[in-house]
């Protein structure tokens, strides 16, 4: 990912009110396995088996549709920083 702050956007999720921020970078979008989760509606354990069985039989290149990004939430007074894997457009269709 590029070292610019990316372009979030608001997806309006079906019917359930609830809305998807959407990352724009380098043309294509990019959603983390929660995302993900919530845009298919089904848990997070069976997008990560679908997505390791895509890079295990090499139908999409890892380098090519991952990043991993580091993202700072507030937790209670502190600010922890984490790493969340995203996966590109490409992934999200497959």
């Amino acid at each position: 990912m590029s070292h610019y702050k990316p372009e979030i956007i608001k997806y309006p999720g079906n019917n359930s009110g609830k809305q998807i921020e959407v990352m724009l970078d380098k043309e294509t979008v990019w959603l983390n396995q929660y995302q993900l989760a919530e845009l298919f509606k089904t848990d997070r354990t069976s997008i990560l088996r679908h997505i390791r069985n895509i890079y295990k039989s090499s139908e999409l290149d890892e380098n090519l549709t991952c990043a991993k990004i580091a993202q700072v939430q507030k937790e209670g007074s502190r600010e922890i920083k984490r790493n969340f894997l995203f996966y590109n457009l490409d992934v999200i269709l497959y």
